[in-house]
């Protein structure tokens, strides 16, 4: 009983802060706050919404967008997260790589735009890289330092057992840091949905950035702003369809150690 007036407490505060802030929203609207061209009304970016919507073009912008956000994030982690594995295990990699990781974990993605655009030119390719390189280094170091922070007893049980090479790896290393491993991943791919807006005004003529980029263009912030709460929108689904993966059995014995 005290366990689902909780679940219903959680579901009810979140709710209210965002109808509080849609009320803000309208007062400041409603009493003129703010000019009009400088922040649209709730009413304003619901009208421009249902337009992209029937007209087709904030569909595309979705598809392209998720596309993108989701093949760089996926070379991410299929590149980094082994990697992160093996630097973490080996304590001379570590110190020698882990300068050079963390040099281009600061560098901002959006350094590389000219990069990208001279190497990849237009198209998907040139917002793919700067999605991957926003991701990478993040996503590899928080594998590394998750790997690092294992109990020694863990492997010293593991060596009475006779585990090595891949058995160590599957049934102590990869279960063990799980937990840390799929929160870098919500953080790295929160990383790639806020730069996806940059990414995609880099050679390309669709996507949730670049509609809001030729919002801008246009002085339609009303659908600008219609853009901007479909990826806020979206992120939030995304991030909680991620964080399903720490209900998997592997990963609650990762928890639970």
């Amino acid at each position: 009983m005290k366990q689902q007036q909780k679940n219903r407490f959680g579901f009810l505060l979140p709710t209210g802060v965002v109808l509080a802030l849609l009320l803000l929203w309208f007062l400041v609207s409603f009493f003129k706050l703010v000019p009009a061209y400088q922040l649209p009304s709730p009413a304003d970016a619901l009208k421009s919404f249902k337009e992209e919507i029937f007209a087709g073009r904030l569909y595309n912008d979705i598809i392209a967008s998720l596309w993108r956000v989701s093949v760089g994030f996926a070379i991410s982690a299929v590149l980094g997260i082994p990697l992160g594995l093996w630097i973490g295990q080996h304590a001379a990699s570590r110190r020698a790589l882990l300068p050079v990781l963390n040099f281009f974990r600061f560098l901002s993605p959006l350094a590389w735009i000219p990069f990208a655009i001279l190497w990849f030119h237009i198209g998907d390719k040139p917002a793919v890289f700067l999605l991957f390189m926003a991701t990478f280094f993040p996503l590899t170091i928080s594998t590394m330092t998750a790997v690092a922070g294992i109990p020694n007893i863990y492997f010293r049980v593991a060596r009475d057992y006779n585990y090595r090479g891949w058995e160590l790896l599957s049934k102590v290393t990869f279960p063990a840091v799980l937990p840390q491993v799929i929160t870098s991943m919500r953080v790295t791919y929160g990383i790639a949905w806020v730069v996806i807006v940059a990414a995609e005004m880099v050679g390309c003529q669709d996507g949730l950035g670049y509609g809001i980029w030729d919002a801008r263009n246009g002085l339609r912030l009303d659908i600008a702003v219609s853009y901007m709460l479909v990826i806020g929108l979206l992120g939030v689904i995304i991030d909680r369809l991620i964080s399903q993966l720490t209900k998997l059995p592997n990963v609650r014995w990762g928890y639970e150690r």
